[in-house]
């Protein structure tokens, strides 16, 4: 797991998904409640992938900044 989605996920709001799966992988139990659900994961491995799935799916919706390259010159405007 990776430490940089992990501290994300529970930095998350009591009660969200993020916060529910990290809180779920720190304990070492793969069954996971949330929204009414309860959804039973194979093995923390898999419970991980989920939590990195969320964090991938949360941040690609922060845009990379965009850059623009503006070019002038003086040559041929006399």
């Amino acid at each position: 797991m990776d430490p940089t989605v992990l501290a994300w996920a529970l930095a998350q709001p009591t009660g969200s998904r993020a916060q529910t799966l990290a809180a779920a992988f720190t304990g070492g139990t793969t069954r996971v409640t949330f929204d009414g659900r309860t959804v039973e994961y194979r093995s923390l491995d898999e419970l991980g992938r989920a939590l990195s799935v969320l964090h991938a799916a949360e941040n690609s919706a922060a845009r990379r900044p965009n850059v623009t390259l503006a070019s002038f010159s003086r040559e041929g405007t006399r």
